[in-house]
Formats: C-alpha cells, sequence, structure tokens
C-alpha cells in the first residue's frame, strides 16, 4: 500500500478563470512533460502508483486535481463543466508551465477529456494514453438519450441528467460509506436490483469484493470529497449532451500515437470501433476491474512506460 504522506504537496495554479491544485514531481526533467487526468469519483492521488516511475523515466509529471476536484474551484453553473472548459484547463496548464505540447493520460471521465482535448486541440497532444474509456464516437443520438435508450432511465448516467441533485445528496450524506463501497476490487457479480445502483451502493452496509486500498488511502479520498462534495464532478455528466453538439463539426479522427488500457472485468464496454476513429492505436488488457491504474499498479506502469519507450524508439 502507498503512503499519503509520500505524495507530493500541491500547488494552485490559476488557469482559464479558475484554480486547479496540481501535484507535480520530476521538474528536474523540464521539457518532458505528461499531464495524468483523473475519472469520477476520484482524485490526483489515484495516480500515486504511477508518479515516482514516469519521474523516474525522465517525465516531468503533472497531476491536476481538475475543476470540481479537492480543492480545485468549484464553478455554480452547470455549463462550465463542459469539454471546451475542462480542456481548456489543460491547455492553460500548458501555458503555465511553458509547454507547446504534452502526454496526456486519462482514466474514467479523465479518459473522455483526454479524447475531447485531443480532438479540440490536437496541436497541443502528443501522444494519448487512456485508461477503462475508449474513444465514444457521436452516432447519431445525443449520448444520454443513446444511454437512455439502450440501459434505462436508473442508469446513473442518465439518472445524474433527469434528476440534478438527487444522487449528489445521497453520497454527500455518505462520503465514507459511498467511497469505501466504490472502490473495490475482485467483486462476486450480482443479480441487477431495482433502482439507481449508485445511490443503493451508497446505502449499502457491506461492501462487496476486497478493499482496493488501505484505509489511508481511503481516507484521501473522503477528505477530498467531504471539503468538496460531489456535485462539481456529476456537472461533468450533465454536460454530455453539450459535448455532443460542441463536438458536431469537429474532426472525429485522433491521428496521435495512443495507447488504450482495458481491464478484462471492467464495466464499461470494450469499443470495436476503436481503430476506426484512433488509427494508431495499441490496445492493452490486463486482468482486473475499473481502477485499472490502482488495482494494477506495477502492469499498469509497465504498459505506460514500455509503450513510450517504443514511441520514443519509432521517433528516434
Amino acid at each position: 500500500m502507498f503512503d499519503p504522506a509520500d505524495f507530493p504537496e500541491p500547488v494552485m495554479v490559476s488557469v482559464n478563470g479558475v484554480q486547479l491544485e496540481v501535484f507535480e514531481a520530476g521538474q528536474q526533467n523540464a521539457g518532458n512533460p505528461i499531464v495524468l487526468c483523473h475519472g469520477w469519483p476520484e482524485h490526483a492521488f489515484s495516480w500515486r502508483y504511477q508518479m515516482p516511475a514516469l519521474v523516474a523515466a525522465g517525465y516531468h509529471v503533472i497531476v491536476p486535481n481538475q475543476r470540481g476536484y479537492g480543492n480545485s474551484s468549484r464553478p455554480a453553473e452547470v455549463t462550465d463543466y463542459d469539454i471546451e472548459h475542462l480542456s481548456g484547463d489543460l491547455v492553460a496548464l500548458l501555458d503555465h508551465y511553458g509547454y507547446e505540447d504534452a502526454v496526456f493520460v486519462g482514466h474514467d471521465w479523465g479518459a473522455i477529456v483526454v479524447w475531447g482535448l485531443t480532438l479540440l486541440h490536437p496541436d497541443r497532444v502528443s501522444k494519448v494514453i487512456n485508461l477503462s474509456v475508449p474513444y465514444l464516437d457521436r452516432g447519431e443520438k445525443p449520448w444520454v438519450e443513446f444511454i437512455e435508450d439502450a440501459l434505462g432511465s436508473d442508469f446513473y448516467y442518465v439518472h445524474f441528467n433527469r434528476h440534478p441533485g438527487v444522487a449528489d445528496a445521497v453520497f454527500d450524506e455518505n462520503v465514507h460509506r459511498f467511497l469505501r463501497n466504490m472502490y473495490r476490487k475482485n467483486e462476486p457479480p450480482r443479480e441487477p436490483q431495482p433502482g439507481m445502483a449508485l445511490i443503493n451502493l451508497a446505502r449499502e452496509e457491506t461492501p462487496r469484493g476486497e478493499p482496493l486500498m488501505s484505509e489511508r488511502e481511503l481516507a484521501v479520498f473522503v477528505s477530498a470529497f467531504e471539503t468538496s462534495g460531489f456535485t462539481g464532478g456529476i456537472n461533468w455528466y450533465r454536460n454530455a449532451d453539450r459535448n455532443w453538439h460542441l463536438l458536431a463539426d469537429v474532426e472525429p479522427i485522433i491521428r496521435q500515437p495512443a495507447l488504450m488500457i482495458y481491464g478484462d472485468r471492467d464495466v464499461v464496454p470494450k469499443s470495436d470501433k476503436l481503430a476506426e476513429f484512433v488509427p494508431d492505436v495499441e490496445v492493452v488488457n490486463l486482468d482486473c476491474g475499473h481502477w485499472i491504474q490502482q488495482e494494477k499498479p506495477e502492469e499498469t506502469t509497465r504498459a505506460i512506460l514500455g509503450w513510450l519507450e517504443k514511441q520514443a524508439g519509432l521517433n528516434g
């Protein structure tokens, strides 16, 4: 397990009209930036295992708590969490450090942001590494409507949009229990239950499977969400359809070299169209669930570093 005391101290950085809490390491490797983007309901701390190895490999590692998370700004307007704002924060972060471009790594919603950033600001992204969530093509219907048709109105993605504030309040009342129950591995399969699964999860007395992390590690996440609440992060979901519209006229192909890391037991489905939209992609599958870089830290780090070395060799 990781000792939270070993994680870097944050700095507050003003970008794009907000302040971001940024954890960085390897400043001695200036000129070789890699930016790690967390998902929901996560925190920069989710990259704790990858940071030291990336520093040792010669990278300047930059890990923001993105808007809505930790001590970063939490704007009140829902639309302040759309893909233009989220990708704009990352572009402004590069500007702050004086970088033209960087390698971007995303997990879960962080992956969605990195895909969107690469479409909107292709010149600022040198390489893409994403975990769990593959490239989502736009399709015929806005994403929330598409998901509702496929998975029903109780599915959390839809519920967050159709019932604003309801889930947030339940999570805020049960921060420790919700995160303890969420961050598990090797969970036995369960029969579908009625109602909204994540609200049920936040209220469940007994967690399933095995804990993903120590109580000290979990306490970092719990403390952060006790401060920030969950609404900022959930507002990312509430922009799914807005993002669908914002990306309507954008060239949909990702031209950069890309690495896609899936967990074979992840609930997020793999994409059978990935290579269509990301032609220069390599795929790695790890035997784990959704929390890939925390559940399989060494394997994830090895996959990332091996791929980056290979890319350097191709360009060398």
